[in-house]
């Protein structure tokens, strides 16, 4: 437990940049070499690092639409309704976001504007390991389908039975995905930036990884788009004393148990809260599922911190600009108002984080390690492109002829002045 001041902000940096360091060298060596195998070997390289690091040969690649088909008709009722309800919510927000197209008419006549275009085709990474991840399929899917591309091409990595989570596939049938490859890491991300005997290229890679994979999206960024380097999750809780001590230990474990690196920290003006958040913490440790994981997390990435009043926590607050955000205070709609930098701000007792990872509506893919302070969620623009539009007529160019012209010479471009020149000779 810390308080307010300069220990708690070198606390949170520590913990922003935690990703950071020489391993970093070490690692983007081997993503490198990865990601050139798969460049020259194809589908080879794919079989033989699937192999290597998943236990599995995945041959064929791809997975049959009928097995997709087939998982979703295996689902359990209650999990099926319960992946429609999230489906159609996020489905919702994100036919809501859309931009429009802008058509504007200059002084002189002049046609000024700007088009939307989805991308040709898109590459949704879906990670597996500690966990299954349908809600990612959903969050990266739905946007797409929105944003009108035509091709999706999911990759997600096999489960020691050669197959990836049943659910996952579930969730890619409810969301209309038909092309779905069974390999994941850096390999994937290689195989969707240059594409190989079986699995197209794309346009946009998006989707959330382990290291390796975030790698490897850094590494293919300009051959490609990405949506975002996501590094390891994390919550910040800014509490007052209205908050519950075993609503914000939950909170907390919540964050925790997805990794070793996940960060959860407690900001809160109330001393008591402080005192008795890691007593709930260690109750709700017993028995836990993944109590190693989130005892690891807490214990490295964990942080209390109490502060004299909520406009100090904001102030910490937006210094860390947490990838999610909750508000247990008296007046969160007020205190939000002081917030600039977050991924995603949960209001109130009864918006824990864990609705907006599933079902809120606003998408989960967001901004991790301090990128809240200039980036935002994944979105239908993700998936888009815009190109200006410009169209001159006469009168139009005659009026702005003598700035066209001056402006080039001022930068020494004489051929541009006279492209200007030679239309109105």
């Amino acid at each position: 437990m810390l308080r307010g001041g300069e220990a708690a902000l070198q606390r949170l940096e520590a913990i922003a940049s935690r990703t950071d360091g020489a391993r970093l060298h070490d690692e983007e060596r081997r993503v490198a070499a990865i990601l050139e195998q798969v460049r020259r070997e194809g589908d080879a390289a794919l079989l033989d690092l699937t192999e290597r690091f998943d236990g599995i040969r995945p041959d064929p690649l791809r997975i049959p639409i009928e097995q997709l088909q087939q998982a979703w008709e295996a689902t359990p009722a209650d999990l099926q309704d319960a992946l429609r309800l999230a489906h159609e919510r996020i489905l919702s927000f994100h036919r809501a976001q859309m931009p429009r197209d802008l058509a504007l008419q200059g002084p002189h006549g002049e046609r000024l504007g700007r088009r939307w275009r989805p991308v040709e085709r898109a590459g949704l990474y879906v990670p597996g390991g500690r966990a299954s991840y349908p809600s990612t399929v959903l969050m990266n899917a739905v946007p797409a389908r929105v944003a009108g591309v035509e091709r999706l091409v999911m990759v997600t990595p096999p489960g020691p039975d050669g197959m990836p989570n049943a659910t996952v596939l579930a969730a890619a049938h409810l969301a209309g995905v038909e092309e779905v490859y069974r390999i994941g890491g850096a390999q994937a991300i290689a195989a969707l930036a240059w594409g190989t005997e079986s699995i197209p290229r794309v346009d946009v890679i998006s989707g959330p990884g382990n290291l390796w994979v975030t790698l490897a999206k850094k590494a293919v960024y300009g051959r490609v788009g990405i949506d975002s380097l996501a590094g390891p999750s994390e919550v910040l809780v800014i509490a007052d004393h209205t908050a519950r001590p075993e609503q914000v230990a939950a909170d907390l474990m919540a964050q925790a148990e997805h990794d070793p690196l996940a960060a959860a920290i407690l900001i809160t003006t109330s001393e008591a809260l402080a005192t008795a958040v890691p007593i709930a913490i260690a109750a709700q440790l017993e028995n836990h599922p993944r109590a190693a994981i989130t005892r690891q997390a807490l214990e490295e990435w964990g942080l209390i911190v109490v502060c004299d009043d909520l406009t100090e926590a904001a102030s910490l607050s937006d210094r860390f600009a947490p990838e999610h955000l909750e508000l247990l205070v008296e007046d969160p709609e007020a205190l939000a108002e002081h917030i600039q930098h977050a991924g995603a701000i949960f209001l109130g007792p009864w918006t824990p984080e864990a609705v907006g990872d599933y079902l809120a509506g606003p998408n989960h893919t967001l901004p991790t390690s301090g990128t809240a302070r200039f980036a935002g969620a994944l979105s239908v623009e993700t998936f888009l492109r815009h190109t200006s539009l410009i169209g001159f007529n006469r009168a139009a160019l005659e009026a702005t002829a003598p700035a066209v012209v001056r402006l080039a010479e001022s930068e020494g471009l004489h051929s541009h002045a006279e492209s200007v020149r030679r239309r109105l000779a």
